[in-house]
């Protein structure tokens, strides 16, 4: 991922009504969610939410699938992870007690363990 791209994907998720419909979509995981789903779990008006999915698809972050006359919106995860390693690429100049790996280890083990 390239500097240009990576400040692209975080001025989209840098609003906070982007960001709340990208979280629920990386919640939803690979099956996605219906654009109806997402503006009643968020109380928006389609035209609001048709604007934010716009940004965030032109940003790359999610995907977008039509079905007759229904849209079913996706996170893209490869996106998602580009970013996030872009984000912590040369981290702590790569020694590996670095803080980022401290701070995940143990929001994974807790969800391993339920």
């Amino acid at each position: 991922m390239e500097i240009k791209d990576a400040t692209l994907s975080l001025a989209a998720l840098g609003q906070t009504t982007r960001l709340s419909v990208f979280r629920l979509l990386v919640e939803a995981g690979p099956q996605g969610r219906l654009a109806g789903e997402i503006a009643e779990t968020l109380s928006l008006p389609g035209a609001t939410l048709t604007f934010h999915l716009k940004e965030l698809s032109g940003a790359g972050l999610i995907e977008c699938e039509a079905r007759g006359r229904f849209k079913r919106y996706r996170a893209n995860f490869e996106a998602m992870t580009n970013l996030i390693a872009f984000l912590t690429r040369n981290c702590c100049g790569g020694a590996t007690n670095c803080l980022p790996s401290q701070v995940c280890e143990p929001t994974r083990r807790r969800k391993d363990a339920a």
